[in-house]
């Protein structure tokens, strides 16, 4: 018996590399892309153990939890770290970047998320990006959560270490990734003797086995259908045109932000500011005297699959996410999450205006 997902003909490299051709298109870079086969923690933790090591001097910005994973990746590797951290409910600036570098004048390569979807901030990548250039510090980022919701431009913004992941915004696989790799980066990898090598983190062994060998014959057999799904997330995107998806998220971060606003019950934006706040998700932070992964778990109770969520660790108790992101990215979706915490909070006693919240929510998407 034949099933669709497993009788299927191995992929070819020819395949596999027109497929990193078109990540390749979605960025508008002309840096190496690499096609990753795993989650994007694995790009993102081999181009940090491949670019830095005991010399390096980092400047990690942490505006979420990703960021503190950096600085700890960072530190194994043996670099030299200085962390900015910036509070949560806001964005780094430029000026901050610069500031941090007169104090550590002999930073050589910094680390930062562009869109933090676990705190609803993100950050500008294109202003920062200036700043490194400036310095001539290596630039790595963190663009799993933006890429498809907001622009990414490797290119144009001097970063040398892109990764990105489909499953968020672009609405495609978790297993898959990708990166992008600068001359620079590449030439920062080759002079580092702690870089991995013959090991699953190693950019350096695709680099070898599959780019410059002319991407004739995979290293190893690719992991199909997550490539399969990824191609598909790509042609999609395609067809209705990248501007067209980031409006999308654009407009449902603007309804969900709205809506909860006109919701009230003492529902409040985590991030303060509407230019610092992510397209893909919404943090809201509940009335004091109210435990947000309680009142996520009573909106839940309505409708499982709703894009609701809790802040991760020390934020379950005051932050709630409105994942709007990926096939979330609707008024539905937005709505029928704040009809559901409006129920969740009405049930606890709060005053909220679930319609309000609804014709804030539809006013604000168009």
């Amino acid at each position: 018996m034949t099933h669709p997902f497993l009788d299927l003909p191995p992929l070819s490299a020819e395949r596999f590399a027109a497929i990193e051709d078109r990540v390749a298109r979605l960025l508008d870079t002309r840096q190496t892309v690499l096609v990753t086969q795993g989650e994007a923690l694995l790009p993102l933790e081999g181009a940090i153990r491949a670019a830095a090591g005991p010399g390096t001097v980092a400047l990690n910005v942490i505006t979420g939890p990703y960021g503190q994973t950096f600085g700890n990746w960072l530190r194994d590797a043996g670099a030299t770290v200085h962390d900015l951290s910036i509070p949560f409910h806001t964005a780094v600036t430029a000026a901050q970047v610069r500031e941090a570098f007169a104090r550590h004048p002999e930073t050589d390569f910094v680390s930062l998320v562009h869109a933090e979807a676990a705190t609803g901030n993100t950050n500008p990548v294109a202003a920062i990006g200036e700043a490194v250039r400036e310095q001539g510090a290596l630039f790595y980022l963190d663009a799993v959560a933006s890429v498809g919701a907001e622009p990414v431009l490797p290119d144009a913004w001097g970063v040398d270490l892109c990764v990105i992941g489909a499953q968020k915004a672009m609405g495609g696989p978790a297993g898959v990734s990708a990166i992008s790799v600068s001359e620079r980066a590449w030439a920062r990898m080759a002079a580092n003797p702690r870089a991995p090598r013959r090991s699953y983190l190693s950019l350096l062994d695709w680099k070898e086995r599959w780019t410059d060998a002319g991407r004739t014959a995979l290293p190893h057999a690719p992991a199909q259908l997550e490539m399969l799904a990824l191609e598909a997330c790509l042609e999609r995107i395609e067809s209705v045109g990248p501007a067209t998806v980031m409006a999308r998220h654009r407009a449902a971060a603007l309804a969900a932000r709205a809506g909860a606003v006109a919701l009230g019950g003492g529902l409040e934006p985590y991030v303060y500011e509407e230019r610092d706040a992510a397209p893909v998700a919404t943090t809201l932070r509940v009335p004091p005297g109210t435990v947000a992964s309680e009142l996520v778990a009573d909106a839940l109770r309505s409708d499982p699959a709703l894009p609701l969520a809790a802040g991760g660790g020390a934020l379950a108790g005051e932050m709630i996410r409105v994942n709007h992101y990926g096939p979330d990215a609707t008024p539905d979706a937005v709505t029928e999450s704040l009809t559901a915490l409006g129920g969740a909070m009405a049930g606890r006693g709060l005053a909220v205006d679930p319609e309000g919240a609804r014709r804030a929510a539809a006013d604000a998407w168009r």
